[in-house]
């Protein structure tokens, strides 16, 4: 088949969504597809006629994710036309060319709906969620009210919005995330006041509202869900820290056990609350809930991740591996997902 996987973009996940790009591309060739990677802002300049019969190796330009967030000014900075659009020159047609668009992309734009609604009107079939579901998923606001009125085991917390302070407080210490971030960039733990205020502004240089929760003491996983049904769960325990951006993506920062080491009662409990999640938000093929643990044994369902990671370090794979599936065999179950969705 002939595919586009779409990373790269203009949010503070570029760097992962290009790791996974390149892991993803690098699966699908093995698989035998003719599969390209562009990177969905700086697009493609040249003749896009013959692009998926031309010879070359399209990640080889592409790092690892550095310990710091990109700096997402000089890559505007890159585009001639000054980046009037989010889709860089020729990314529409060639997607347009494909018979699935592999979406790599993190964070903003990619995981909020509006690359999945541009596509659903251009008529371009992709992998991953739709988007009504990424919508409800990226804003972990509306996401925690879904939660509660679905009965989700969740950490009480409360919406704030930049410049407005009706004197609501969540009793230290308490976690403040920007509402529509992801790969933890914009969280910090408060353990006061003034460790509050600095957080809401590290979180408002993200995001115009903030999710201000429960610190929830204990310890911490995940479980992907695709398909409707749950894969094994894995636990994440940083070496130092939290789980924040450095400890997701940079090797050796975090010991990630899977299937976790739970009684099996609760690895259950985990999953059919991972697979309320998924229908709760509507969600379709794949995605990833988070989850704390605290030391009774209580389960809170954090987030819901609709394009998680596929990097070296990243999460689902980990899961399909226990399971018996490889990398390359997860990412053609994924895009067969895609294919039936579009039938």
């Amino acid at each position: 088949m002939k595919i586009v996987v779409l990373g790269g973009g203009i949010s503070t996940e570029r760097d992962v969504s290009l790791s996974s790009s390149r892991m993803i591309y690098q699966a699908l060739k093995k698989k035998g597809h003719q599969a390209i990677l562009l990177d969905v802002y700086l697009g493609y300049e040249g003749n896009y006629e013959d692009i998926f019969e031309k010879d070359r190796d399209w990640a080889e330009t592409i790092g690892g994710v550095r310990e710091s967030n990109p700096d997402i000014s000089r890559i505007k900075a890159m585009r001639p036309d000054g980046g009037k659009s989010f889709f860089g020159p020729g990314v529409i047609p060639v997607c347009q060319m494909a018979d699935v668009v592999f979406l790599g992309l993190h964070g903003e734009d990619g995981e909020n709906g509006k690359v999945q609604a541009a596509f659903d009107l251009l008529g371009i079939r992709y992998t991953g969620t739709d988007y009504v579901s990424s919508a409800l998923a990226m804003d972990k606001s509306l996401a925690k009210e879904l939660f509660a009125f679905h009965s989700i085991p969740t950490p009480e917390g409360i919406h704030v919005v930049k410049g407005e302070d009706n004197g609501e407080r969540v009793p230290f210490p308490c976690v403040v995330k920007a509402c529509r971030g992801g790969s933890s960039v914009g969280v910090c733990i408060a353990h006061d006041e003034t460790e509050y205020q600095a957080a809401l502004k590290e979180a408002f240089l993200y995001d115009e509202e903030a999710v201000v929760e429960q610190y929830i003491q204990g310890r911490e996983f995940s479980c992907a869900v695709i398909d409707g049904k749950a894969l094994p769960v894995i636990e994440i325990a940083p070496i130092s820290g939290f789980y924040d951006y450095k400890n997701k993506y940079q090797a050796g920062s975090t010991v990630e056990t899977c299937p976790a080491d739970l009684p099996e009662e609760k690895a259950e409990e985990m999953q059919r609350i991972s697979e309320q999640v998924f229908q709760a938000l509507r969600l379709k093929q794949y995605a990833r809930m988070d989850f704390m643990m605290d030391e009774d044994g209580k389960v809170y369902c954090l987030e819901a991740n609709t394009l998680p990671g596929m990097t070296p370090t990243s999460l689902i794979p980990q899961e399909a591996q226990a399971i018996g599936i490889c990398f390359e065999d997860l990412c053609e179950w994924i895009l067969q997902l895609a294919l039936k969705d579009g039938m």
